[in-house]
């Protein structure tokens, strides 16, 4: 007898995984189909965890009851704080990750949980019955039936493998392809896009000379992402080591690209690559005038001597692979271990999607990762725990989750995705976010706690650490208002050895924490107290205080915005802009058919797809509101 459960995954990547742990502890019974049971949570590329604009994803989805960044502090061994000399809203925590215990915690926290099965098995096609998806279909014949289906095969679809001349059908090196199911979500409406990404070399490290490199230490104290980890790392903390490719290694690179031996070039790779994370071949020939590339040797783990070149993507031959990184100091003598690739695969064009991860065309069905045309391990988590969770919502009768770009990043981007689609692997950076002051990596709870306690997905006692991190802040904020300095000689001994002029009358201490030079640990001491707060406090409370005139005008900015996202789209306009009779006036036919073809559901929404006029925003705006007022929608 067939079971039928309530959510089935597809795929078992950072998004598979995030989607079913969501699906299952929010108490549906889901089942999780991978090709490999022993690749789950595979670090496929980098070995890490971050990043400017993704370590916001991970500190966004912890808060939201994901398990990524709680596994990456577990996992971890080599932690940073990114742009730490620059302005708060771009500072970003990276984690080094153990490749083998990372994959290994999270495949254990999978077999683990309750309500989770798993099924070692490819799916080749979906079952779809009057409009609503049913199933998935294997390659051994069987359906596996289920009310909702998420789809998380990241570049498995169609996926092919580029190494120089050679070619072959693969998601990643050593993995076969998702075959079947391009051509099933094509003949079920789905419309689809070719992509491409790559990976680089692996190296060996005892053939690297690691002593002659700069080193780059781990911060300490480690930065963390997840509100359930302690301050100390669980695994020993290694350095990585920085690098530089040459004009000899430039040399080899456009040398095999002017022989025709690039894949990129020659015209084997049709998919376009990330742009904001380009091959090495393509960095050589598109900048051509830069005299070096910089290279981070960054380690596999702590059980292994495999090295990652970041920076040194690339689908050349292996041959011109070896030559070129033999010409980069250091690595006069290395060793590969793997050598680098590209791999093309198919995504669903993302714009068919509700913001809430369904597709439009098939209810039930979501997409997550990868598959939307996204590209990291970031971007792909926190969509599979959207995912889950709305999946979990739709068959609970609920509305969907839905983020707002001023909320977190995750709104960012979902909406980019939806109302703007992607002709690229899309990559999160903080300047894709206009209000990145308000959303910042150290207020993360403050934003995003009441939702977390919406969806109930988040424990009690993560909600409650939260909680109590932001009380502390308001005390202290508060405490800042209210605390008075008083001129006095000892306190200008103080304030002119931190090289800043002194006081001539008493100050509020928020008003001298406003100083470029006067930092909260000084503000604390001029006022005698000693219980000075820890690291991550301490910065959340000097950003709130220093910057709290441009937060004012940021929230003012976005409550502007907000009021074009609170008015929705009545179906009554999608009915006139199809009609051949009684369409809306001062319309254009390419704004029409964007109209048309994305379906925004509200203003906002549609005032960010390319191409639409203020014009036109207008006109829908008076539109909605006089179909409203008229009962009709």
């Amino acid at each position: 007898m067939t079971t039928t459960v309530d959510v089935l995954v597809v795929g078992g990547g950072h998004a598979g995984c995030e989607a079913s742990l969501a699906a299952a502890r929010l108490g549906m019974r889901t089942l999780l189909v991978t090709g490999s049971i022993d690749r789950i949570a595979a670090m496929s590329c980098n070995p890490a965890i971050g990043g400017v604009g993704k370590g916001h994803l991970v500190k966004e989805l912890d808060v939201l009851g994901g398990e990524m960044g709680r596994i990456a502090d577990d996992t971890g061994i080599h932690f940073r704080t990114l742009n730490e000399s620059r302005g708060p809203a771009v500072r970003a925590t990276r984690c080094q990750s153990d490749m083998d215990r990372y994959a290994a915690a999270m495949k254990r926290v999978i077999t683990t949980t309750p309500n989770l099965r798993v099924r070692q098995d490819d799916v080749v096609g979906i079952v779809v019955e009057d409009g609503q998806v049913a199933g998935v279909t294997t390659r051994h014949g069987e359906v596996l039936r289920a009310h909702s289906v998420i789809l998380t095969t990241g570049t498995f679809l169609g996926g092919l493998l580029h190494r120089g001349a050679d070619q072959q059908p693969g998601g990643r090196a050593g993995e076969a392809p998702a075959a079947g199911l391009s051509s099933s979500l094509a003949a079920h409406g789905l419309t689809l896009g070719r992509l491409k990404t790559g990976t680089c070399p692996r190296l060996d490290a005892r053939t690297i000379a690691m002593d002659t490199l700069e080193e780059q230490r781990p911060d300490v104290p480690a930065p963390r992402f997840s509100l359930d980890s302690g301050p100390v790392p669980s695994l020993p903390q290694i350095s990585c080591r920085l690098t530089r490719t040459t004009l000899a290694t430039h040399r080899v690179i456009t040398d095999a690209v002017a022989a025709g031996r690039s894949p990129l070039f020659n015209g084997s790779i049709d998919g376009r690559g990330p742009r904001y994370c380009p091959s090495l071949e393509d960095k050589v020939v598109r900048f051509a005038d830069k005299a070096s590339h910089l290279i981070f040797l960054e380690p596999h783990g702590l059980d292994t001597f495999e090295i990652y070149p970041n920076g040194l993507s690339t689908s050349l031959p292996p041959d011109v692979q070896l030559a070129f990184l033999r010409t980069i100091p250091g690595l006069e003598h290395v060793e590969v271990t793997r050598w680098g690739y590209a791999v093309e695969y198919d995504f669903v064009v993302p714009t068919q999607l509700w913001p809430s991860l369904q597709t439009r065309a098939i209810g039930g069905l979501f997409c997550a990762g990868q598959l939307n045309g996204t590209t990291g391990y970031e971007e792909a988590a926190i969509q599979g725990l959207l995912a889950g969770i709305n999946a979990t919502r739709l068959l609970q009768h609920q509305a969907p989750v839905v983020v707002r770009r001023d909320e977190g990043y995750l709104g960012v981007l979902v909406d980019d995705l939806v109302s703007k689609g992607t002709d690229e692997p899309y990559r999160m950076f903080t300047s894709r976010a206009e209000h990145r002051l308000v959303l910042r990596e150290d207020n993360v709870a403050a934003r995003l706690l009441p939702l977390a306690d919406e969806i109930g997905l988040a424990s009690l006692a993560r909600r409650q650490r939260a909680r109590e991190f932001e009380a502390r802040v308001e005390q202290e904020v508060r405490w800042l208002r209210e605390t008075r300095i008083v001129a006095s000689d000892a306190t200008n001994a103080m304030l002119t050895a931190a090289q800043t002029s002194p006081l001539t009358e008493t100050t509020r201490a928020e008003t001298l924490l406003k100083r470029p030079q006067v930092a909260l640990s000084l503000v604390y001491a001029l006022a005698g107290r000693q219980d000075v707060p820890d690291p991550a406090l301490a910065f959340r409370v000097e950003v709130e205080s220093t910057y709290g005139g441009f937060l004012e005008r940021a929230q003012k900015e976005v409550a502007r915005e907000r009021a074009l996202d609170d008015e929705s789209l009545p179906e009554a306009i999608f009915q006139r802009l199809l009609s051949s009779t009684n369409r809306l006036p001062g319309i254009s036919n390419e704004v029409r058919e964007k109209l048309l073809r994305l379906r925004p559901q509200t203003l906002g929404q549609a005032s960010r797809v390319s191409g639409i006029t203020p014009a036109a925003i207008g006109l829908l705006a008076v539109e909605a509101r006089r179909l409203r007022a008229g009962g009709g929608g």
